[in-house]
């Protein structure tokens, strides 16, 4: 009998997560904010306080497919373990869990030396630790790029959240950013490519 009732509660327990699972992949698939993903507050408020396990789940599961749920935090990343208000605060993306090759990269719809800039735009902002006046990368891409293509791209990077601009015309690393490109890794690749 007792063997019964646990086997019950397990598929009920299944069931309850599954229903949560399924709920998650609507609010981070569906886009219903000009940016993608969803706040930490907004999982809270449709799924419960522990929408970090659903989120665990639903990632095991995505891993399948080589996409990731990727955290992205407003300001600077916790140390360790995050709390619950700094999740809370966070934003949660599906993303890309591997590379892509370059072949794949033909199909996101950009040029080759379109990439290239962004990546060169990416790295001399992370050089000079957040911030950039917007006329120090376009003389950085001038040097490139035909020049008449430096104003289109920066735009496009902006327009597409991989980059932000401010009043004061200083540019810094926008979501998109954080959420698809491993910096880390970004430096590494340059630094190696010099050698």
């Amino acid at each position: 009998m007792e063997e019964m009732e646990g086997r019950q509660t397990g598929l009920k327990r299944k069931s309850y997560y599954a229903r949560k699972v399924k709920r998650a992949t609507h609010l981070l698939f569906y886009r219903r904010h000009k940016k993608p993903g969803v706040k930490g507050w907004e999982l809270k408020k449709k799924l419960g306080s522990d929408y970090p396990k659903v989120l665990n789940i639903l990632d095991n599961y995505l891993e399948k497919l080589d996409l990731t749920i990727k955290t992205v935090f407003e300001g600077e990343k916790p140390a360790e373990k995050p709390t619950v208000e700094e999740l809370n605060k966070a934003r949660f993306y599906v993303t890309l869990r591997g590379g892509i090759t370059s072949k794949e990269t033909k199909l996101c719809g950009w040029r080759i030396d379109d990439i290239a800039g962004l990546a060169m735009s990416i790295s001399y902002i992370l050089s000079k630790k957040g911030r950039v006046p917007r006329k120090e990368v376009e003389d950085l891409l001038r040097n490139k790029l035909p020049g008449w293509r430096v104003d289109i791209n920066v735009n496009r990077y902006i327009r597409s959240g991989y980059l932000a601009e401010d009043e004061n015309k200083q540019l810094y690393l926008d979501w998109r950013t954080r959420a698809e490109v491993d910096q880390n890794v970004l430096v590494d690749l340059l630094l190696g490519a010099e050698s």
